[in-house]
């Protein structure tokens, strides 16, 4: 079957959805504004055009749209003729491909296309609309997402629940590496771990605030941040400001290859993210490495997450919550391997990469046939 993918490829999952279906043996080939030399299929630059500012999560979001481009894309599909066109991001390469009006045509949704972006510009909401009403079939990868997809005019019948999981021969509790932990200074001391971008929409600050209360209870704590992003100034300033730079490291950003050695090597993850669709992709990575998880309370972590069960859940900016949870779990090593273990299991079962791909696939083979 050959699949064409509009998509941003410098995207670890896009990159993940590419590799697994060409190792299935699939012709692929990707259409993209974003080339990844590390993906190894065909890619088309989508370039050219006027830049418009859409409104992400964090507000940072630019992606290149123009006549132009769209007589491109039709240009490079009419030449290939995949079997199945599938673009990710609604307001962005969704749209893209409903105007280009081939088919059929899968759209998967990510969360902030549409649960943010349509409540910004009215322009961002029909550009949703728009590409929901073309696609032939829509996913997405929480269940909270299904009503705001209901809510956005999409046909019910079109909408099929398929998680991003997690790829669990790469994200397991082997790769935990003691070099790794002595390079953080962590041998003799646990590690608490955020792996999410330094942009205001994570609220990175309030793990950098929990640390000052961690450490009046147990001061030789570790804290690991992963990341960059523009907050970095200011958050490495605050560090200093609290007095707490000697246990926290910023480690910047990290090769792909590496995040899944980093998380494992974690004794406790934190996302004290403003906003989740589904469960994060790095929160999922820490729990398939059998790590116990703090995490906020949006979208659907509370399917995944129960307080005192296998992690624990808290409101958003709540400093004082997040300290004490993270207190609670260096003073009891018990707790964090009993709950890293049900972690483990629940991805394993529940949100395996393989598994969702193989859902997938079957769904591409099914619409090639009509």
């Amino acid at each position: 079957m050959k699949i064409a993918y509009l998509a941003d490829c410098k995207s670890s999952h896009t990159k993940r959805w590419i590799n697994y279906f060409k190792l299935r043996g699939h012709d692929v080939f990707a259409i993209t504004s974003e080339i990844n030399d590390t993906i190894g299929v065909k890619q088309y630059n989508l370039m050219g055009g006027i830049r418009m500012p859409l409104a992400s999560a964090d507000s940072a979001f630019r992606y290149v749209f123009s006549p132009v481009s769209i007589h491109g894309v039709r240009r490079i599909l009419a030449d290939e003729k995949p079997d199945v066109v599938h673009a990710h991001y609604a307001s962005h390469y969704g749209f893209i491909a409903a105007l280009v009006n081939y088919h059929p045509m899968i759209l998967t949704t990510w969360g902030s296309d549409i649960l943010i972006n349509p409540d910004q510009f009215r322009i961002l909401k029909y550009m949703v609309k728009y590409a929901l009403k073309k696609a032939d079939l829509i996913t997405c990868d929480a269940e909270h997402m299904i009503k705001a997809l209901d809510e956005l005019g999409a046909i019910h019948s079109k909408i099929h629940l398929i998680y991003f999981g997690t790829d669990t021969q790469k994200f397991n509790p082997k790769q935990r590496s003691m070099g790794l932990r002595a390079r953080l200074g962590a041998l003799d001391s646990s590690i608490i771990m955020s792996l999410r971008n330094l942009e205001p929409i994570y609220d990175i600050e309030t793990f950098v605030k929990s640390v000052r209360i961690v450490l009046k209870k147990v001061p030789k704590a570790r804290f690991v941040i992963v990341g960059e992003g523009s907050q970095g100034v200011l958050l490495r300033a605050l560090a200093k400001k609290l007095k707490v730079s000697k246990n926290v490291n910023f480690v910047g950003s990290i090769p792909s290859e590496e995040v899944a050695k980093y998380v494992a090597s974690a004794d406790i993850y934190v996302s004290t993210s403003l906003s989740d669709a589904g469960l994060a992709a790095s929160t999922a990575e820490a729990m398939a490495c059998g790590v116990p998880v703090i995490i906020t309370d949006f979208g659907d972590n509370k399917r995944w997450v129960k307080n005192g069960v296998n992690g624990f859940l808290f409101t958003s900016k709540d400093i004082e919550s997040l300290a004490e949870k993270i207190i609670y779990l260096l003073e009891n090593k018990e707790e964090r391997t009993r709950f890293g273990i049900i972690n483990q299991d629940i991805i394993e079962k529940r949100l395996n990469h393989w598994t969702e791909m193989a859902k997938m696939e079957n769904l591409y083979e099914v619409l090639s046939k009509r």
